[in-house]
């Protein structure tokens, strides 16, 4: 579900406003979504500049942007931001943190053993159903799961017992009984109530997704736009980082 949220200046007190026209805007994937979420409020303070933020899966930004969507920051992975600096939609982009893929169950639920391949293996042949993003929307972990679970040679086991998220929060899945396990990036699974991230892929089968950012081409405010992105990547920002599930690029 696409999720649209105007942050405004934290001096202002108030509680709602409708996007301006001025507003700095903010397409993001949900990864990066929590940590944007936390620190555009002090960019804003700094700044005076507000700030509107839209997130989608990777590929569905893709697709905006390639249809004409206004914008002036993306942050997307780096693939993404290529092939829209082809395309000429975007500057080259910069790097802003790094997510890897966190498992997560129901609140309260025993804790399965993940710690390494074999465990992880045992543990998701065991489960009753096993959630994650759906590949075909474009979402990172989604597509890298669907290959490991190849590559670890369960993709048959698990494709009955699969349940597809299409964008969006996994955690939905299994907070609502639907699933029992559930895989996303660490950092949207931080951010879900209802859940507990009982750990991340093993090393040597982990996938980090970097998470770049850029400015559009036609950006309304390519001063600001660049302000943010320069904020973004001010060493002050690991404490946010990490907090949320991401690390430092």
């Amino acid at each position: 579900m696409i999720v649209r949220i105007v942050l405004v200046l934290l001096a202002l007190g108030a509680a709602t406003f409708a996007v301006r026209a001025d507003d700095l805007k903010v397409l993001t994937t949900g990864a990066m979504k929590p940590v944007l979420l936390e620190v555009a409020p002090g960019f804003q303070q700094d700044s005076k500049q507000t700030v509107s933020l839209d997130n989608d899966t990777a590929g569905a930004l893709l697709k905006r942007i390639e249809a004409g969507a206004a914008f002036d920051v993306v942050v997307l992975t780096p693939a993404g931001i290529d092939e829209l600096a082809k395309a000429g939609k975007v500057s080259p982009g910069v790097d802003l943190a790094r997510v890897g893929v966190g498992v997560m169950v129901k609140a309260g639920a025993p804790r399965p053993d993940i710690s390494t391949v074999d465990a992880l293996k045992r543990t998701l042949l065991a489960a009753k159903s096993v959630a994650y993003i759906d590949p075909a929307s474009g979402g990172s972990s989604g597509i890298y799961l669907a290959r490991l679970w190849e590559r670890l040679g369960i993709a048959d086991a698990l494709k009955p017992k699969t349940k597809l998220k299409q964008g969006g929060l996994v955690a939905d899945l299994i907070v609502s009984g639907e699933a029992e396990i559930g895989f996303q990036q660490a950092s949207e699974i931080v951010a879900s109530p209802g859940v507990t991230l009982i750990g991340q892929l093993p090393e040597e089968i982990q996938n980090y997704t970097v998470y770049s950012g850029a400015i559009s081409t036609a950006a309304h405010s390519p001063a600001a736009a660049a302000a943010f992105i320069a904020w973004l990547r001010r060493p002050a920002m690991a404490p946010f980082l990490q907090a949320k599930g991401l690390l430092p690029p």
